[in-house]
């Protein structure tokens, strides 16, 4: 059994994951599918995905429980609802609006206070890989991100930044050899195996070749989940 774990971002109406779900959901499969659709979509999806072999992501949360956060939604406000895995420290998160791995570490452990499976992002920028600086990138964000964690209840994707959104795929074995230094680091940390997912323009012809791989236990796709036709090939 590997991951699957659509990452919808800022598409699809309430209207449309509905829609999305109903075609998809009586699909079969032996992985372990997450839908992680926008914030707006999650309440009318943990109803329609009751009784499917589907299970309920959020895409972002902040740390605190409640207070007076403007526009932000807390790990107890997924809980309530049914989301059972969240996203956290997305590279477009990162670039976009700026959070870092001290925050992503906060929201790392709020997520597990409230027994939500976190999914940590962790990946190298183009110029890092050019130079040489893969493992101590990624090193460095693990160390940062998962700082006083102390469950190991968690899932980290290897994302590398130069392959998010454009089309350019890490190799299977690329990522291989990064995702075996990563569960090295996580199995020194946690004394036990870790999930390690895989994350960059996956894709109906290429989704294959990287859940070949032993050190790959999943993926996480982006733009390859919108669309109901791709995703049943996808799953």
């Amino acid at each position: 059994m590997k991951f699957i774990i659509a990452n919808w971002k800022m598409n699809k109406t309430v209207h449309e994951s509905l829609d999305f779900v109903k075609k998809v959901s009586r699909a079969k499969t032996r992985h372990k599918v997450v839908i992680c659709p926008p914030f707006t979509s999650l309440n009318s999806l943990a109803s329609a995905l009751k009784g499917t072999n589907m299970l309920l992501g959020a895409q972002n949360m902040f740390h605190q429980d409640s207070g007076p956060y403007t526009g932000e939604i807390s790990p107890s406000m997924l809980k309530s609802i049914g989301c059972d895995y969240v996203i956290l420290g997305h590279s477009e998160r990162r670039i976009h609006f700026q959070e870092n791995n001290e925050m992503i570490c906060l929201k790392v452990k709020a997520a597990q206070r409230h027994g939500l499976v976190p999914i940590l992002c962790v990946g190298e920028t183009l110029s890092e890989r050019r130079n040489g600086n893969t493992f101590d990138a990624v090193a460095r964000q693990l160390s940062l991100c998962l700082s006083s964690v102390k469950g190991p209840n968690i899932l980290v994707a290897y994302e590398p930044v130069w392959a998010i959104g454009t089309g350019n795929n890490a190799t299977p074995e690329q990522a291989s050899e990064v995702h075996s230094f990563i569960k090295l680091q996580l199995k020194k940390r946690f004394g036990k195996d870790i999930p390690v997912i895989y994350g960059g323009s996956v894709s109906p012809s290429t989704i294959k070749s990287f859940l070949s791989e032993k050190s790959i236990d999943g993926v996480l796709v982006g733009s390859a989940s919108l669309e109901t036709g791709t995703f049943l090939k996808l799953i």
